[in-house]
């Protein structure tokens, strides 16, 4: 049972290994400093943030959010270090809140890693503090303790971190806030809180009715879902001996469900991604013969929609990798971390240093390592099997919107009647499961405008792409992405406009231009370039000041509210000071009301205008040419590689498509 603390109030712990879960209702800064007897940081290095997440024994977010989840493992502690401290704080220009007093009372929970509650504090009573010491865990004659502490300042993080001993604090708070402004900037957006009835929730799983659960099914709960072999993550020690006992997880990673222990085959259900209420309720998988695992389903998520099912699903599974991902490589640490420390040990006994008898303790501990660590990718692969076969079922299931180029969907294109509620972006996938990709959907309309970067990029593998190269192959990019967009839309309800100053995108543009899609031929020469932003700024301003005055039926009666997207080839080249000025403009209010900027350029081109334009950069959502892992998740902040959804070589399916669209616009006039 979770203990509810007060301030001030201690709890025992029994484990080290921990998790430390925050809710705040609305993105914070998590950090954590190390403490010594006296209560004092000694130095930069005790203190774990965003710039610098991972600390012997600790690991923080790496990027601001309403939930976060610190792994602590306390017996991984260097020996000075007698306080582990958890700090919150409110991320300074990123137009939230500015005090903790105007929000709800933010939560702190620590765990087990079963997701077991130890003890829980809702930091009630702050006012004008904008950063907070929410908890402490201690050390007290060789046990550990959990503090409620909830000390506020109001002086911000450059506050809290001098009272904790940092004589650097004001510098290491601005670079903590660097550090925050660049997660945002590279974090992927996740979806948008929706109602029970529309979300596809991550609920507990419904205990299976067995040999140790006695009793039917109830009415309308989920069909019983096979057995699972037991994982180091689940409800006991993963380090130490097994516990045939221990309660499991169901699910990749996800702490708190509960499945059998007996070993059995994989559960392709994802009972952790079960809905309580769904409107529509998804499709379920035919009954599996008995002994063998239920078969995955496409759109196995709640929704009013298929559409919206298959959205919920994928960002299912995205979240479900990042955290098996997550799992998997806390393992490994903690494997690394005890052999150092066990090698450390044979070197500091004389007695165990040289010979026969240290020969035999190193070995033991490398094999101790060696168990550990396949151990932990055993659990790794089963997780990923079940996620690939979720995939194999899912991608051919996709419409149009969220395919792949090579999708057989698409030659059955149809322009739609109603947008789709997502985009895809490309796909991507981490360096411990690089077959397994998964599709990057962003909501529709864009809430941020896009940046395909032309600019030198490393590729994975160390080499260095040719410029022109990766020019042509941004300017590509840039073509499907807005190929995508046309085909995502009725007709009439989405327009592109191209601004190619110098005219060096002329032959990727090639596909826009023979359909006839373009609203009107690329904007070529300084003139024509701030003609077009001239009137798409115009745009903006009309339509925001007839949004913010409720005055929307006072705009001419031939004013196009088509959404636009304008690409922008070779940025800054012929851009006066005026046409940058109206492009971060353009960048930060248009989206609101319908006009997107779609970007190529290297950020190193237009360096003469130093960090003037770094909130430009920063407002768009970096994309690369090429793979590139450059994106993190809002979960974990794991680096994904990103790769483009390019059309395949020699394919004639972007030519099909953008035919279909420019057909049904002379019908419809």
């Amino acid at each position: 049972m979770t203990a509810e603390l007060v301030r001030g109030q201690n709890h025992p712990l029994s484990q080290v290994r921990l998790e430390i879960r925050i809710s705040a209702g609305v993105p914070v800064v998590a950090a954590a400093t190390l403490s010594d007897e006296n209560g004092k940081a000694r130095g930069l290095e005790w203190v774990a943030h965003p710039g610098a997440p991972t600390l012997p024994g600790l690991e923080v977010s790496r990027q601001v959010a309403a939930e976060h989840r610190l792994a602590v493992d306390l017996a991984a502690m260097p020996e000075a270090v007698h306080r582990v401290n958890v700090l919150l704080a409110l991320p300074a220009g990123a137009g939230g809140p500015l005090r903790f007093g105007a929000l709800d009372a933010p939560s702190v929970t620590v765990t087990g890693l079963d997701g077991t509650g130890v003890a829980r504090y809702t930091i009630a009573g702050l006012d004008a503090e904008s950063a907070v010491v929410a908890l402490e865990l201690y050390r007290r004659q060789d046990t550990w303790k959990v503090r409620a502490v909830g000390q506020g300042y109001a002086g911000g993080l450059a506050a809290l971190l001098n009272d904790q001993g940092l004589p650097q604090a004001a510098e290491l708070a601005g670079s903590i806030q660097e550090a925050v402004t660049r997660g945002l900037a590279r974090s992927v957006s996740a979806p948008p809180p929706r109602t029970p009835d529309s979300d596809r929730t991550r609920q507990t799983a419904t205990p299976v009715s067995g040999a140790d659960q006695p009793g039917p099914t109830p009415q309308g709960a989920p069909d019983p879902v096979p057995p699972r072999p037991a994982s180091p993550y689940d409800g006991r020690n993963p380090y130490g001996d097994p516990n045939p006992g221990g309660a499991t997880t169901a699910g990749p990673s996800t702490a708190g469900a509960s499945a059998p222990a007996a070993g059995g085959g994989i559960d392709y259900t994802h009972p952790n991604r079960r809905h309580t209420a769904a409107p529509s309720p998804p499709p379920q998988a035919p009954p599996a013969p008995t002994g063998q695992p239920a078969q995955p389903v496409a759109g196995d998520a709640a929704g009013w929609s298929m559409d919206e099912r298959l959205y919920n699903q994928v960002w299912g599974m995205f979240e479900d990798l990042a955290r098996t991902t997550a799992a998997y490589r806390s393992a490994v640490d903690f494997a690394d971390s005890r052999l150092e420390k066990e090698l450390d040990q044979i070197l500091s006994d004389p007695r165990r240093r040289l010979g026969s008898t240290g020969d035999a303790a190193r070995e033991a501990a490398a094999a101790k390592h060696a168990q550990l660590v396949d151990q932990a990718r055993a659990i790794m692969d089963r997780d990923l099997a079940q996620l690939t076969a979720e995939a194999e079922v899912v991608e051919p299931a996709l419409p149009p919107a969220y395919a792949s180029w090579d999708n057989p969907v698409w030659h059955g294109y149809r322009v739609p009647t109603d947008p789709p509620m997502a985009l895809r972006l490309g796909d991507l996938h981490l360096p411990e499961s690089a077959p397994l990709r998964i599709p990057l959907l962003v909501r529709l309309p864009l809430e941020r405008g896009l940046w395909v970067d032309s600019g030198a990029v490393t590729g994975l593998d160390g080499s260095f792409p040719d410029s022109a190269e990766l020019r042509h192959l941004a300017m590509e990019t840039a073509v499907a992405l807005a190929a995508r967009l046309l085909a995502a839309h009725p007709v009439g309800e989405f327009a592109v406009q191209v601004i190619d100053p110098a005219g060096s995108g002329s032959a990727a543009l090639m596909p826009l231009v023979r359909s006839g899609v373009l609203a009107a031929p690329p904007a070529a020469g300084a003139a024509r370039v701030a003609d077009v932003l001239g009137r798409l700024t115009q745009r903006v301003d009309l339509v925001q000041m007839a949004v913010r005055g409720d005055a929307a039926a006072s705009l001419p009666a031939d004013f196009d509210m088509t959404r636009q997207l304008l690409i922008v080839n070779d940025f800054p080249h012929g851009f006066d000071d005026r046409g940058v000025t109206h492009l971060r403009y353009l960048a930060d209010e248009g989206p609101s009301v319908g006009v997107h900027l779609l970007m190529v350029a290297g950020r190193e081109d237009a360096a003469a205008y130093g960090p003037l334009l770094d909130p430009l950069w920063r407002s768009l959502m970096r994309l690369t040419p090429v793979p590139d892992d450059h994106l993190a998740d809002p979960w974990v902040g794991h680096a994904w590689t990103y790769e483009p959804s390019l059309v395949p070589p020699g394919s004639q399916v972007l030519q099909y498509v953008l035919t279909q669209v420019a057909e049904a616009r002379t019908k419809r006039k």
